[in-house]
C-alpha cells in the first residue's frame, strides 16, 4: 500500500486533523473535557490503525488492522452524535465532520470485504 496516493490514508489522515481541530475548539471555546479526549482518542486513532496495516505481517494481520481502525471510526460516529445531541456542536459541523467519516467507514468497509474476499479466493 502506498502512502503517497491512497485514498484511505489521504482520508483518514483529513478525519484525524479535523479531529485534532474540534479537540481544540471544544477544551478552548466550549470548556468541554470528557467526550473531547474521547473523540481526539479515536478519531486520530483510525489513520494510525490504517498506517499501521501498511507493515502487515500477513493478510490476516491487515484485515485485523483495517477492522480495528473500522471500530474506531464507528466509535468516533458515536462521539459526535452524543456531541451533537448534547449541543456542543451545530447541525452544521455535525453533518460536515459526521460525512466525512462516514466515508472513511465506507472507505473501510469496502477494503475489509476486498480483502477478505481475496483471502479466500487465495485459501481455495
Amino acid at each position: 500500500m502506498s502512502k503517497d496516493n491512497n485514498k484511505i490514508l489521504i482520508i483518514s489522515k483529513a478525519l484525524a486533523l479535523r479531529m485534532i481541530k474540534l479537540y481544540k475548539y471544544l477544551t478552548e471555546e466550549k470548556a468541554e473535557h470528557v467526550l473531547s479526549k474521547q473523540i481526539l482518542r479515536s478519531g486520530t486513532s483510525i489513520g494510525a490503525n490504517i498506517r499501521e496495516s501498511i507493515n502487515a505481517q500477513s493478510h490476516a494481520d491487515f484485515i485485523n488492522k483495517m477492522s480495528i481502525a473500522l471500530k474506531e471510526a464507528n466509535e468516533t460516529e458515536y462521539w459526535l452524535e452524543l456531541l451533537h445531541d448534547s449541543e456542543f456542536i451545530s447541525d452544521k459541523e455535525f453533518e460536515s465532520i459526521y460525512a466525512d467519516t462516514g466515508n472513511v467507514v465506507g472507505t473501510l468497509v469496502n477494503i475489509i470485504k476486498t480483502a477478505k474476499s481475496r483471502m479466500n479466493v487465495s485459501e481455495s
